[in-house]
């Protein structure tokens, strides 16, 4: 039997076969070829027991992509919700996050939520900030239900991994956009401005024919694995139409007289915050041992 994972709880996974769900476990030799189940796999299953609905999980097929953090398989985009108010976005998490979607080609939508609170209209700032790099963005309210019908369209046909830092209310618009399956919903620390991690586990979550949604656990923290300093550029498109302006070949746009990119900022032509936090992880990346040397490092040689 073919089937989906569509939850892993604790060792159990949880796979849909048409419109039945099976409780299974994954066969000792995807430990012994190192691989470890996706939410998100399409396996193979044998079956146990029908009445209970047991089964093995035999093989996994192969996956159309893989996500490192979140951990999940076979997704073809990515949604992911910051707040525009209560917390405040952090543009620097979200900028983390797009290049961890970029390296692996998988298109990215931002959401901004909490519509309904934004009194002095800043979303629609954000939104021009993201949309004038290429994303695909807009504000919602899931208090309101405002925006989720257009939300909703931009996700059907598709295998969808949604993430973001706890309380912006991912939460509440996973809730909005299905129905059968409620997650958790956490209320905002008042004293630090975050919410309480509500989402233990990820979950495959039908919200129309052929169309699903990947909650994922909230993070607060994103590392940029194995980029080195010189490939950051390419993660920022909007650094392209103005690189033919810089004086030297090879230009990282920090240190360097007659930059197009840093005239560019300048003239507001490209974002003074994307600019900045590309200067942060610049310096990060900067920091950090080149590839050559960690490798040497995870193989002990000196």
């Amino acid at each position: 039997m073919r089937g989906r994972i569509i939850k892993g709880i604790a060792g159990f996974y949880y796979v849909r076969c048409g419109d039945r769900m099976y409780e299974c476990k994954a066969k000792g030799v995807f430990r012994k070829d190192n691989q470890k189940p996706l939410v998100g796999d399409r396996v193979e299953m044998d079956l146990l027991d029908e009445v209970q609905g047991l089964g093995n999980i035999s093989r996994l097929l192969p996956r159309e992509s893989e996500l490192i953090r979140p951990a999940v398989a076979n997704v073809d985009q990515a949604l992911v919700i910051f707040a525009i108010v209560k917390p405040e976005p952090n543009f620097n998490l979200l900028d983390r996050f797009l290049i961890m979607m970029g390296r692996q080609e998988i298109d990215c939508i931002i959401c901004f939520n909490k519509a309904d609170m934004d009194a002095e209209g800043i979303g629609r700032e954000f939104r021009e900030i993201y949309a004038g790099c290429g994303y695909r963005t807009l504000t919602v309210s899931a208090k309101e239900r405002t925006g989720i019908a257009e939300l909703k369209d931009l996700l059907m046909g598709h295998t969808t991994a949604v993430a973001g830092p706890s309380g912006v209310g991912k939460s509440s618009v996973i809730n909005c956009l299905q129905s059968g399956v409620t997650m958790e919903t956490g209320e905002i620390s008042a004293k630090i401005q975050r919410g309480k991690h509500t989402t233990r586990h990820s979950e495959l979550i039908a919200i129309g024919e052929d169309s699903y949604i990947l909650d994922t656990p909230g993070f607060s923290s994103l590392g940029l694995f194995d980029l080195e300093k010189e490939q950051l550029a390419d993660f920022y498109p909007e650094f392209a139409a103005h690189e033919k302006y810089c004086r030297f070949g090879g230009c990282a746009h920090i240190g360097e007289k007659d930059c197009g990119v840093k005239a560019a900022v300048e003239k507001g032509a490209v974002a003074g915050v994307r600019y900045e936090n590309y200067c942060l992880l610049y310096a990060e990346l900067k920091a950090q041992p080149r590839q050559g040397e960690r490798s040497r490092k995870q193989a002990g040689m000196k």
